[in-house]
């Protein structure tokens, strides 16, 4: 029951932040343009490059050398879910979330708000863990397993645990494993997990809260590696926004995309100094030295070109979950020379 009460909270804090953030971009829609920039971001190592950004202010001073001042504001939210909603009633610019959400807004948004994609936040092995010792593999999960993941049916955890169940039960029944799958936040699923003794038997998760499962408990296995799924290393989480921000604030816009890729440039000469960044923005809680083991690990690459992101796509049209069928990248992401060349 802690779990469940712990989860509700947690929805009730996001609903609130939504709606607190909802009545800001209400008032300022109108007006918002140039040098306004609010993104949301989630839990997990996948969003270093944000935290880079913020800790060096590297959006401020490349937005200055464009000629802008831009007020950067970050809002913290789980699942893809939430910062759709968040997306959508113009409560933020940019969203961080999994590649499923975005396909799911762009399919959604076609014609209308257009959502496409701005940049990858580089590539990520995301583990479903399980503490089951019957689980070996997807198909010894039974109704009595309960596996978390950001958000249910929409998340990219969730998204690839389909495209799995497809490969494996065929394509009519790619959704068999949502019946026992719940929404948590990365920390209270990695939680669960190690500590046992609860409903939740497998975490469909990211860096660093697989890794601390992983270390934490010796019951704990890795079941399924999103790259196995996706065919090899892939951008699983992205940053997206509407068309409207990609035209109206050009400036921005590029801002944003320069301070991302000096941010991947700089993680990559600097480790050790992008662990302290990553502690120090998530409040000092972490291990060191795992999470250099992340962000040191040759299946890790932080960078802002998207990669082998398109097949999610292409399966979820397949078997109905998203209307439009995606055919190139350029389809669900924004034109610029550093994402051209993705995939």
């Amino acid at each position: 029951m802690a779990i469940w009460n712990n989860l509700l909270s947690r929805r009730q804090a996001a609903a609130l932040m939504v709606g607190t953030a909802l009545s800001f971009g209400l008032a300022s829609a109108a007006s918002a343009a140039e040098g306004q920039l609010r993104i949301a971001k989630q839990f997990g190592v996948v969003y270093l490059l944000l935290d880079v950004a913020a800790e060096q202010k590297l959006i401020e001073k490349h937005g200055k050398a464009a000629g802008v001042d831009i007020k950067v504001e970050f809002l913290q939210l789980s699942g893809g879910a939430a910062v759709n909603d968040a997306l959508l009633s113009n409560s933020i610019e940019i969203a961080g979330a999994g590649v499923g959400p975005l396909f799911t807004l762009w399919d959604r948004t076609k014609g209308k708000q257009n959502v496409k994609g701005v940049a990858s936040l580089g590539n990520f092995p995301y583990y479903l863990v399980t503490n089951n010792p019957n689980v070996k593999a997807i198909a010894d999960f039974t109704d009595k397993d309960r596996i978390a993941l950001p958000a249910v049916g929409v998340s990219v955890q969730s998204r690839i645990l389909q495209w799995a169940s497809a490969k494996l039960w065929g394509d009519k029944e790619f959704d068999r494993l949502d019946k026992i799958s719940v929404a948590l936040p990365h920390p209270e699923a990695a939680a669960a997990i190690i500590k046992g003794g609860t409903e939740i038997t497998g975490h469909f998760g990211n860096p660093p809260f697989q890794e601390q499962e992983l270390a934490e408990n010796p019951k704990a296995r890795i079941v399924l590696n999103s790259y196995e799924v996706q065919g090899g290393p892939a951008s699983s989480t992205v940053l997206y926004g509407t068309e409207k921000f990609y035209k109206d604030a050009p400036k921005t816009y590029r801002a944003f995309l320069d301070a991302l890729d000096e941010a991947a440039k700089f993680i990559a000469a600097n480790p050790d100094e992008a662990a302290d960044i990553y502690l120090k923005a998530n409040g000092g809680k972490g291990d060191r030295k795992l999470l250099l083991q992340v962000i040191k690990n040759p299946e890790v690459t932080f960078k802002v070109e998207p990669q082998n992101t398109l097949g999610l796509g292409q399966f979820l049209h397949r078997v109905g979950a998203i209307k439009n069928e995606p055919k190139a990248l350029s389809d669900y992401f924004f034109t610029d020379p550093r994402i051209a060349a993705g995939s």
